[in-house]
């Protein structure tokens, strides 16, 4: 399938399996197959992974549900850039520390070589049991050591696709300035953008997606609820934003958005899922959830309409550009 195709069959909504790899808490396998098959029942057609997630608790488990499907009917993507190894030092700790509540009895090792990206490719092929994945992503570079993740990872990407052990490539990241470098720099299919084009924030706005438009290449945005920030239509102050605790200053934003929305009768999640989609440049909004009643919740935000004069309303009280 070529990386046009893939770009095609995206949206509007993907799965996002970071939640199915514990992330902040324990979940247990059934609620993470409920959660998965909520989204198959729903129409939701692409699904994305990564290592990183849980130590790859979130592969091995999304595998499990992906293999019973028609391999042929869905997208899958997964990243690179993070390999798993023995933890010689394990002594029966967890990953709490990185954000997932699982045993620590592997670590991660940045290696965005030619060889430690086919290596990474097939230990999560391993993990998920399935003989492909679709989209290859180059994961958070900029946590690391981003000058040599473009160097070697883009190069080495791009040499998978054109021999087809992945249809498309790309960069995921929660920096606009580094997925921007990418597209400058590498032969991109697609950006996966997490956090910063979002109906609370869009730094992405001024460099990468008129960038991507004009080298067309798709955006997905994922993280529209900001780790979960926007997510209810009374932003709490004990959710997280970022994967951390959100600040006096971002709550009060998030709060005037909620309160402008409800006075046009529209819930903030609601606006928050839609609102990344109004970019031409954005092929899909991903969001993950481990409870099904959740992902229900989700599509049903995403049919529910929204008339023109809450988004005049946003950008004229200066909520969005």
């Amino acid at each position: 399938m070529s990386a046009g195709v893939i770009a095609e069959r995206l949206g509007p909504l993907g799965y996002g399996g970071a939640s199915i790899g514990n992330l902040y808490r324990e979940k247990t396998d059934a609620d993470a197959r409920g959660a998965l098959e909520a989204a198959w029942d729903g129409g939701i057609r692409y699904y994305d992974t990564a290592p990183h997630y849980g130590l790859g608790l979130g592969e091995r488990r999304m595998g499990e549900f992906l293999r019973t499907r028609p391999r042929d009917e869905f997208l899958l993507s997964t990243k690179v850039g993070r390999v798993l190894e023995p933890n010689p030092g394990f002594a029966g700790g967890d990953d709490l520390a990185n954000g997932y509540a699982v045993p620590d009895r592997t670590v991660r090792r940045f290696d965005p070589s030619e060889a430690g990206v086919r290596r990474s490719i097939e230990d999560s092929l391993t993990r998920l049991g399935l003989d492909r994945v679709d989209i290859a992503f180059l994961h958070d570079p900029d946590v690391y050591d981003l000058d040599q993740g473009l160097r070697e990872g883009l190069p080495a990407l791009a040499r998978l696709r054109d021999e087809g052990v992945v249809g498309a490539v790309g960069i995921g990241t929660n920096s606009a300035d580094a997925a921007a470098r990418a597209v400058r720099e590498g032969d991109l299919d697609l950006v996966m953008i997490a956090g910063r084009y979002t109906l609370l924030e869009q730094p992405a706005l001024a460099e990468l997606l008129p960038l991507c438009a004009e080298r067309r290449v798709g955006v997905i945005a994922a993280a529209p609820y900001n780790s979960g920030l926007l997510a209810t239509s009374t932003p709490a102050a004990d959710a997280h934003y970022d994967y951390e605790t959100v600040s006096a200053e971002v709550l009060d934003r998030a709060r005037r958005l909620a309160a402008a929305c409800a006075d046009a009768g529209v819930e903030l999640p609601v606006a928050a899922l839609q609102y990344p989609l109004r970019h031409p440049a954005v092929r899909a909004v991903v969001v993950g959830s481990s409870r099904a009643a959740d992902v229900a919740q989700n599509l049903a935000r995403l049919a529910t309409p929204i008339d023109e004069s809450l988004w005049r309303r946003l950008a004229e009280d200066g909520l969005i550009p």
